[in-house]
């Protein structure tokens, strides 16, 4: 009985922090790369010749279908890298500055004096209330 209860509660706390975890709280997504696409087929490209030589070796494949289709891939992964290079070497854009900066808002306690960025409740210094 009494484990069941610990359960029952274990899962209810489990839900309730995943169904009202803040936004703030969550971490920031990571910046997608321009070249991280190019990047992936770049190290496709390697595993393909790879697996091409592996096939040659053990005797899959004709000296001359190696060739062919070595050559081939070698050429894509030209073109991949010539494509990273290229993005590379752009300047980055600039963000985009606002047109006048937000006023820093200010929040002063009648009681102690201390000055705070956001309005609160209480007093963060004294603990008095912030009416």
């Amino acid at each position: 009985m009494v484990l069941g209860l610990a359960v029952v509660l274990v899962v209810a706390a489990a839900v309730l922090f995943t169904l009202f975890v803040r936004k703030q709280d969550l971490p920031a997504p990571e910046p997608v790369s321009p070249t991280r696409h190019l990047e992936e087929r770049k190290a496709a490209i390697y595993e393909n010749l790879r697996d091409l030589q592996f096939e040659y070796r053990v005797g899959k494949l004709s000296d001359a279908d190696y060739q062919q289709t070595k050559l081939g891939l070698q050429k894509e992964l030209a073109g991949v890298i010539a494509q990273i290079e290229q993005i590379e070497k752009r300047p980055a854009v600039a963000p985009a500055q606002p047109a006048s900066p937000k006023p820093r808002m200010e929040i002063k306690c009648k009681t102690c004096g201390a000055v705070f960025a956001k309005p609160m409740k209480f007093c963060g210094e004294c603990g008095k209330a912030m009416s």
